[in-house]
């Protein structure tokens, strides 16, 4: 089968491309490399042996992205990834992610409609719940306020997806919500890889480690937890990717129980921002210069999921242990720098 994979060169995309690969797929690309590197490709292809298919554009961009869909045909399926995913960022920048975020996917819906491509996945986020009132979070959970414009374009996009999907009931879609994916592929060949100043937690701290940052911020120690620092559900990489992988066949099997299916994608364990830094830690032997400041806008204070329904129902199920997460993301962060050191 075809499957065409937005920002595919990207963190989850690279790595569920490999996946992907892995059961024979065919894979094509599009990405605006806004945040990633083409050289992504490359180490794709020396993981699985086969180039994915690649196409640099912006799917924002209407005319583009209808002009993708006119030469591409036979496309089974889509995972749509593309989408500025930083919280801090989004609240300085709301228009620049209502924008992205929302265009995209509707010149997607679009292309789909008009070429006759039943299924799509969306790359959805637990940032959709808010603070939740009661954890685990299940998929029953009232969708409370956004804390951030980025979690309120995952609102309204699975709105979005909801109405569409009412209007044309030949469309499938699933809004798989990820908790907070960290670690990188085995290989140490695709991971994290940032554009700038890291947003997220865990290449901020490899990057504190290897000697690229000078210092880790920890954004609060004034929350109510056991040690004062913000509580997440950290995920493997490769295990979401897999989800994804499961989400397509379900899909294309015609396995769903109804059009629009959302499942949660964690470990169902939460970890304190101390509880990270301590695994990375022990695992690496480094010593990690960190400073407490103040609380960011847009964080909420403790999330983790209840994975019972996308264990019983995907028959999916996160393997990796925080350790083994933290080892991964530090042995890409070392390979990154000795990558470097040899091109410079």
């Amino acid at each position: 089968m075809k499957i065409l994979v937005t920002g595919g060169t990207g963190f989850i995309g690279s790595h569920t491309v490999v996946e992907l690969q892995a059961i024979g797929s065919e894979v094509i690309i599009v990405d605006n490399l806004s945040n990633s590197n083409i050289a992504v490709l490359d180490n794709i292809e020396k993981i699985s042996g086969i180039r994915p298919g690649f196409e640099q554009f912006d799917l924002a961009d209407q005319a583009l992205t209808a002009n993708f869909f006119e030469r591409n045909h036979g496309i089974s399926g889509i995972i749509h990834f593309a989408a500025y995913k930083a919280v801090g960022e989004s609240v300085d920048k709301p228009l620049h992610y209502y924008r992205n975020n929302l265009v995209s996917l509707m010149n997607i819906l679009d292309g789909m409609l008009t070429h006759g491509i039943t299924n799509v996945v969306f790359s959805s986020s637990c940032t959709v719940y808010g603070q939740p009132d009661e954890l685990p979070v299940s998929e029953q959970s009232p969708i409370k306020p956004a804390f951030s414009p980025y979690g309120n374009t995952k609102q309204i996009a699975e709105e979005i997806l909801h109405d569409t999907l009412h209007a044309y009931p030949q469309l499938r879609a699933i809004a798989l919500r990820y908790f907070n994916p960290i670690g990188a592929h085995p290989s140490a060949l695709i991971g994290e890889l940032p554009l700038g100043i890291p947003n997220n937690l865990v290449p901020f701290i490899t990057q504190t480690a290897i000697g690229k940052r000078q210092q880790l911020r920890v954004f609060g120690n004034d929350y109510n937890t056991p040690d004062g620092t913000a509580i997440r559900d950290y995920i493997h990489v490769v295990d979401l990717a897999k989800a994804h992988v499961v989400a397509i066949n379900r899909m294309i099997n015609q396995n769903m129980k109804k059009p629009l299916e959302m499942f949660n994608l964690g470990t169902g364990t939460g970890l304190s921002v101390l509880d990270v830094i301590k695994s990375f830690e022990k695992v690496s032997g480094q010593k990690l210069n960190y400073v407490i400041v103040d609380r960011r806008p847009g964080d909420v204070e403790k999330v983790w999921a209840d994975t019972s329904f996308a264990n019983n129902e995907l028959g999916w199920k996160a393997k990796s242990t925080t350790d083994e997460m933290m080892l991964s993301a530090w042995n890409w962060e070392k390979a990154l720098a000795v990558n470097e050191k040899s091109n410079s």
